[in-house]
């Protein structure tokens, strides 16, 4: 069954699904959405958590020796699986469809990038479908940005004036987590129940978070030792790292898909724009797009993923490593292998 995200904490508390599959390109719904399934899940009984990655050589083989291993006396598990591409390819979907037909106490979590119209037809798709629930994170546009914010409010006991609410909305430019970060610290900030177009002007500055967009546009308009002069000072100030990945990722995907649609006859301009990229951006992102081929995307991406997977803890390596060299990549294009880290 499919549902929205806004559902799934009236269906946790009904009673946890053998599966889940939590798929879209927002990463703090996707985020939010997976933690509330934890929560669920342990405090249903799951005692033990197994993370499985997708990427790894021997991944899928490991889902099905998982559902197979358990015992009269083992402890019930939450099984994660991390499927960044949003597709299994032939072995995940196998091991998908195998792991479902095992009758087992164990709960499943897959969490999949944006999964295509094709995807949804496939077997390990609709055999997850069937077994539990696909919940699906469509990205928030910018007219709806204002009723995610006000939600966001009510959430926490709060409410915004109309004048506040447009303020924040035009600050944080379409960023959730962004948003989600000034929501808490106008929380903190406001005396009363009523968020004000005042206290909003006085809490949104020019903090470490403009910039990580500062320094992801260096990189994108190809100053790699700006972009990494940036990236360092975020670190030695104390920035999070999912807070530097969100932007990074969110324009990643956008290049991806705009060289997609360019490879297919689009015209540059006319692909970033029916992605929805702003005209005051439009020029800066047809220049990292012009030094951009397939190949140096994906390994853009490839990066991006080994990022994310350090700062979640499910990959070896250093998270600002990885940053460092995805930063340098994304200002180099193709011209990557010749270029090196200076800072």
């Amino acid at each position: 069954m499919q549902i929205k995200p806004d559902q799934l904490a009236q269906r946790l508390k009904q009673g946890l699904s053998p599966c889940y599959l939590i798929t879209g390109a927002e990463p703090l719904v996707v985020q939010e959405c997976a933690d509330a399934i934890r929560r669920a899940a342990r405090e249903a009984g799951c005692i033990e958590r197994e993370r499985i990655d997708a990427a790894d050589k021997e991944g899928w083989q490991n889902l099905i020796q998982s559902a197979s291993a358990m015992s009269l006396f083992s402890d019930r598990k939450l099984i994660e699986v991390q499927v960044d591409s949003g597709k299994p390819g032939t072995e995940g979907s196998k091991a998908l469809q195998e792991y479902l037909s095992i009758e087992t106490d164990d709960i499943l979590l897959v969490v999949a990038g944006k999964i295509d119209k094709q995807s949804q037809r496939a077997k390990w798709y609709t055999a997850l479908a069937q077994h539990g629930l696909i919940v699906t994170v469509w990205p928030i546009s910018q007219r709806d940005m204002p009723s995610w914010i006000q939600a966001r409010l009510r959430l926490r006991g709060k409410s915004g004036d109309n004048d506040a609410i447009t303020l924040l909305t035009e600050r944080v430019e379409g960023n959730l987590l962004a948003a989600a970060q000034e929501i808490e610290k106008l929380c903190l900030l406001a005396e009363g129940d009523r968020i004000t177009v005042e206290i909003v002007t006085a809490s949104v500055g020019d903090s470490a978070r403009y910039n990580a967009f500062g320094m992801v546009d260096s990189a994108l308009s190809g100053d790699a030792r700006g972009a990494l002069r940036a990236l360092r000072g975020l670190k030695s100030e104390g920035s999070a790292a999912p807070a530097i990945l969100w932007p990074l990722s969110k324009e990643l995907r956008l290049l991806i898909d705009a060289e997609s649609a360019v490879s297919k006859g689009t015209p540059p301009g006319a692909a970033l724009d029916r992605l929805g990229v702003w005209r005051s951006r439009l020029n800066l992102m047809q220049q990292a797009l012009g030094r951009h081929n397939r190949a140096s995307l994906e390994t853009c991406s490839r990066l991006n993923f080994a990022a994310d997977g350090s700062a979640k803890g499910f990959m070896p390596g250093d998270c600002w490593d990885y940053l460092e060299s995805l930063v340098v990549a994304l200002a180099a294009g193709t011209n990557a292998t010749s270029t090196r880290r200076r800072g």
